[in-house]
């Protein structure tokens, strides 16, 4: 059985045609989806993370307002840029998420992709050290997330505290046991992606990443996949790795699903999202169910997945998302041996 979810970027326009139209019916809303999903028996709500941008930006508030409204739904992002946290606040806010959620947190972070600002990050006050890139920066904020989050003391305790402190090296509190095996790194290239199998992340693939030989996306993503597969295996890890990949995927079941994605003709592009970085962006999917399962039996990364995220247009509003997450699960998952 493969783990079906959604994935929301939490766009909002003030703009009639949309109805997500503030920051926060976008919050909001974020909220009655995930509570939504759960009744239809998906398996995750996830949320993509962006500052300066019209879209979901803190994701904390929102995991732990999930995470009180909802009680078997896996509760993740994808992703949390990393270039912009302070990785001892994050323990902390990421600690006290998962404990109101029961441990069903599954926090998905990178190095982030190209923002609405130049160099975002350094508004919040990081830059990278010398030598560093901000790549450089993100992957040195995680080392230190990953090591906080397996609740090792660290801290020389007051001698005079206002209140008693436990015996030897503090750490920072609240500590979720078994957060620190739920943390997903979201790799663009096969060799991050090998990385972050060598420090015991799991793996988030995208809809898009960066060009390594020109083949289809599918079949590229299937190979960082058994990059990482492989690499998780050499690292003599002992559980066993997750990997998820998002699709745009829209069973056309009725008159709205052809009006807003029948005329669909997606095919994989390539392009630029960064000057010297050539990616390939995987196709939407759109088609009666019967054909979309047919097609669908080809893409290879899917296959290699145990997660599947489909990315929503939740502008479409709350009841329209739903019913394309209950399409899928439904119309599609079943045929597939998802369900």
């Amino acid at each position: 059985m493969k783990k079906i979810g959604f994935l929301s970027f939490g766009h909002w326009a003030p703009s009639p045609q949309s109805q997500t139209r503030s920051a926060s019916d976008a919050l909001l809303q974020s909220i009655e989806l995930a509570v939504a999903a759960e009744a239809l028996g998906a398996d995750g709500a996830y949320f993509r993370v962006h500052h300066f941008a019209r879209q979901l930006g803190s994701p904390f508030p929102l995991l732990a307002a999930v995470g009180a409204r909802t009680s078997r739904i896996e509760i993740g992002t994808a992703v949390i840029d990393m270039r912009y946290e302070n990785p001892l606040y994050m323990a902390e806010d990421a600690g006290a998420a998962d404990l109101i959620a029961g441990g069903r947190l599954q926090l998905g972070i990178s190095r982030g992709s190209p923002e609405q600002v130049i160099d975002g990050w350094r508004y919040f006050g990081y830059a990278p050290q010398e030598g560093e890139s901000d790549a450089d920066m993100a992957r040195r904020h995680t080392g230190v997330l990953l090591e906080v989050l397996r609740g090792k003391g660290f801290a020389q305790p007051n001698p005079r505290p206002m209140f008693p402190n436990p015996p030897g090296l503090l750490r920072v509190e609240p500590h979720s046991e078994g957060l620190r095996d739920r943390i997903w790194w979201g790799a663009a290239t096969n060799a991050t992606a090998e990385w972050a199998a060598k420090l015991g992340m799991n793996l988030q693939s995208s809809t898009l990443k960066f060009d390594e030989g020109g083949k289809p996306f599918h079949i590229q993503q299937a190979e960082q996949i058994r990059a990482f597969r492989a690499a998780w295996k050499a690292a003599g890890h002992e559980r066993e790795p997750r990997v998820s990949v998002s699709r745009s995927i829209f069973a056309l079941v009725d008159d709205r699903d052809r009006a807003y994605f029948g005329s669909n003709e997606s095919e994989d592009h390539f392009g630029y999202i960064e000057a010297d970085r050539r990616a390939v962006f995987g196709r939407t999917y759109a088609a009666e169910p019967d054909g979309l399962i047919e097609e669908l039996k080809k893409d290879e990364a899917i296959a290699e997945a145990d997660t599947l995220l489909l990315t929503v247009p939740n502008q479409l509003g709350v009841d329209y998302n739903a019913h394309v997450i209950e399409a899928i699960l439904t119309h599609v998952a079943p045929a597939l041996g998802w369900r």
